[in-house]
């Protein structure tokens, strides 16, 4: 089951389509990544946008298919290999993307670990429709005895290999934030200085919408729409991890694909995490993949976790739908409606 998208920019396009605009907005949407992505570029000269957008649309695809991690690609290969226990040379690219997913992962104590994909196939979420059934026990206990870890892959060069043949490799926590990045590169190299990228709730925001600030919202994870908005400075990049996006409900439980590798069970304590993260090289990457250590963590380990990763803006959404939110993201919100209890914290 899967819900839209979680970090609703696109709340604001029909405003952004619908105003009286003095500059031409182009916008174009695709299907990647397992979810649906929206590329808005503020131009006056339209062809040249279009030409931008298609080619972060083709580079999108591009990593799609190659980092793929069930259906083939240069990433199941690997997995094949490290599962039979054969060494396997990759492209320098994938050697580089396993290098920082590994300093990421350290970097939040392995609560984002993109090298628990076999833990993800057990729990049936490496496919299109989840089917609402627990993994067998037996396979399950094999796993937490081999608690694989990206750690575990050995890069010489750009062979890599692994002695723990449960480890498997799985982007999906982070290469939506990669392609951010990518995409923010690619249409600056074609000269585009306002634009909006939104990949599944995953948003970087370029420049202004005619001088005003991109203003994005967040995502109630259990009502339709938003539940705050927020303006973002050029080159800021707001991500979202939430029970609410890939799940399954059985016997009124709900179990979603954020899964704690400490336990190996998906996490129930928290609903919802969103971390905006200031402009910079990575701030796509760090908007995907630093959202998931603190939704992991737990509830008195999460504000430990956030400042360790020095994430400075912060809003949780507990299982009982309360608040909490850094002091520094408070400041930025803007609350729709009623608001739940909220909790603001230095």
């Amino acid at each position: 089951m899967r819900s839209c998208l979680k970090l609703l920019a696109l709340l604001l396009t029909a405003l952004c389509l619908c105003a009286c605009s003095k500059t031409p907005i182009q916008e174009q949407q695709a299907f990647v990544f397992g979810t649906r992505v929206e590329v808005l570029v503020v131009s006056e000269q339209p062809d040249a946008a279009r030409h931008a957008i298609a080619a972060v649309l083709q580079e999108f695809d591009r990593l799609h298919r190659a980092y793929h991690a069930w259906q083939p690609s240069e990433l199941s290969a690997l997995n094949q290999a490290l599962a039979e226990g054969r060494p396997s040379d990759i492209t320098p690219e994938l050697a580089d993307f396993i290098r920082e997913a590994q300093a990421l992962s350290a970097q939040g104590d392995h609560l984002f670990d993109p090298g628990i994909g076999e833990l993800i196939r057990l729990w049936g979420f490496q496919a299109d429709e989840f089917q609402a059934r627990l993994p067998d026990p037996a396979a399950l206990a094999a796993w937490r005895k081999a608690a694989p870890s990206v750690a575990d892959l050995k890069l010489d060069g750009t062979r890599a290999s692994s002695r723990n043949r449960h480890l498997a490799l799985d982007f999906g926590g982070y290469l939506k934030g990669v392609a951010l990045d990518r995409a923010a590169a690619i249409l600056r190299a074609q000269g585009i200085q306002n634009a909006l990228i939104n990949i599944g709730g995953n948003v970087m925001a370029l420049g202004t919408k005619e001088g005003r600030k991109w203003r994005v919202g967040i995502q109630h994870p259990r009502q339709p729409g938003p539940m705050a908005t927020v303006q973002l400075e050029d080159g800021e990049a707001i991500g979202t991890s939430g029970d609410y996006q890939r799940f399954f409900e059985l016997d009124g439980r709900r179990y979603s694909h954020l899964i704690d590798p400490r336990t190996a069970t998906p996490v129930d304590h928290t609903q919802a995490v969103t971390v905006l993260i200031p402009a910079g090289p990575k701030a796509g990457t760090l908007s995907d993949a630093t959202s998931k250590p603190i939704f992991v963590a737990g509830p008195q380990a999460w504000r430990d976790m956030a400042r360790r990763m020095e994430i400075g803006l912060v809003l949780r959404v507990d299982r009982q739908g309360e608040i909490q939110v850094t002091q520094a993201l408070k400041q930025r919100l803007e609350l729709i409606g009623e608001p739940p209890p909220i909790t603001v914290l230095p």
